[in-house]
């Protein structure tokens, strides 16, 4: 079992992203085996053992990280992590040249490959970006205004490449709109993440085979975690609807030994139940149809 993305009764949360071409791992030494573990239990062993970021660097510090093949991608499985503590600092945590990196991550932004400082160096190629709107500008006797809204993002780029998506992820989470409590953030939270999507197909290309299930660079899920209130946030590829699962509700003490599996959807399947709304008070070409989705 591996664990991609969770949260621990303190509220320290880790998540594991693919890290091709780039995560290199340390040689794995006999010798050292009672102190080794594979990148395919770092999440693991993060939540497992820490509470703070603090002790997540000691920690990380003192073990070895070697590579191992996944059964479920054929290959030895490349990553790196983001870890964030309930008072919001976050790090970032890669193997580079066989050894262990940890940057301050003050952004609490990461994507995949490359390398977690080259993304913030590509960050100076965007330095005109803003949320206000370009003004007007006169050229000889003709005024020019910006077609629409959002102008003040011109040049932000919109591809599916981790290089891409880590720049609407600072561009987006920087200039996010105050919220009021935690309900009000994690649905601003669902507004953004959402614009991360990578639809059915489009990553992999258009000879790709029709069954859903080969289609691994699709977004099948997608999270928020709330570190004061302890509870997962989370919509899936077939079902939009947000759900939860609060963690204050989850027996965490030693002498509870179970390890409890839910999948994301009971079934997957999208399924809409279409009906008229025959009373509805307007005229004829105004009537319209509703479609609820049934879970």
């Amino acid at each position: 079992m591996v664990i991609a993305d969770g949260m621990n009764e303190k509220g320290l949360t880790a998540g594991l992203f693919y890290h091709p071409g780039f995560a290199s791992y340390e040689e794995f030494d006999k010798d050292k085996v009672d102190n080794t573990i594979s990148a395919q239990d770092v999440t693991h062993y993060i939540l497992s053992q820490f509470t703070t970021i603090d002790e997540v660097i000691d920690g990380m510090n003192k073990i070895n990280v070697v590579g191992v093949i996944e059964e479920s991608i054929k290959k030895q499985a490349d990553a790196h992590f983001i870890v964030t503590e309930p008072s919001g600092k976050s790090i970032v945590i890669e193997f580079t040249n066989q050894k262990v990196k940890i940057y301050d991550s003050p952004l609490g932004v990461i994507t995949n490959s490359p390398n977690y400082d080259w993304h913030i160096t590509n960050l100076r190629n965007y330095v005109n970006l803003s949320p206000v709107a370009i003004p007007t500008k006169k050229i000889e006797d003709m005024d020019f205004t910006p077609l629409g809204g959002g102008s003040g993002l011109i040049g932000l780029p919109g591809d599916f490449t981790p290089p891409s998506r880590f720049i609407r992820a600072v561009a987006f989470s920087q200039t996010a709109r105050k919220t009021t409590d935690g309900l009000d953030a994690v649905n601003e939270i669902f507004r953004i993440l959402d614009n991360f999507n990578v639809p059915l197909g489009a990553a992999e290309g258009s000879n790709i085979s029709s069954n859903e299930d080969n289609m691994k660079s699709a977004t099948l899920w997608t999270s928020a975690w709330d570190t004061h209130n302890l509870v997962l946030y989370y919509h899936t590829q077939n079902n939009r609807r947000i759900r939860t699962l609060n963690f204050s509700d989850i027996n965490f003490s030693p002498e509870d030994k179970k390890i409890n599996h839910y999948a994301l959807d009971k079934e997957k399947s999208k399924i809409w139940k279409i009906f008229s709304v025959d009373d509805w008070d307007s005229s004829e070409d105004e009537r319209f149809v509703v479609r609820r989705w049934i879970e």
